[in-house]
């Protein structure tokens, strides 16, 4: 089950390189989580794919979120909650509930670092 899983995460990172507004990365680590728990030789190519080997190193090894998706990962959050607040006829504590997971979310995403700390820097 997890190894079919993880092909579908994999095609939906695959799908992500094409179209700007689906993530790729997120869908390549929850992948790679399935294939670590169900495949030693899927994970391992995943791990050291020529594209989507990179970033899934540095998340593993350092917890480095690229600039680049942080600022995508933000900017989808707020235009999503723009659309509940502005489009949908939704309780107010429900849209208070999913502010508060957004919130959450892009604080943890914000946090991490950027990039790959130099020699002089802790891990």
């Amino acid at each position: 089950m997890l190894i079919v899983l993880g092909w579908g995460f994999v095609a939906l990172g695959v799908v992500g390189v094409v179209l700007p507004v689906l993530p790729t990365t997120p869908f390549m680590l929850i992948a790679l989580w399935c294939f670590a728990r169900s495949s030693k030789r899927f994970h391992d190519w995943l791990y050291h794919h020529r594209l989507f080997g990179p970033p899934l190193r540095k998340w593993d090894r350092y917890g480095v979120i690229p600039v680049s998706a942080k600022v995508f990962a933000c900017t989808a959050m707020t235009a999503s909650l723009a659309y509940i607040i502005f489009f949908r006829d939704l309780p107010v504590y429900l849209v208070a509930l999913t502010a508060a997971v957004m919130a959450y979310g892009a604080w943890f995403i914000l946090t991490k670092p950027s990039q790959v700390p130099t020699d002089g820097e802790s891990a």
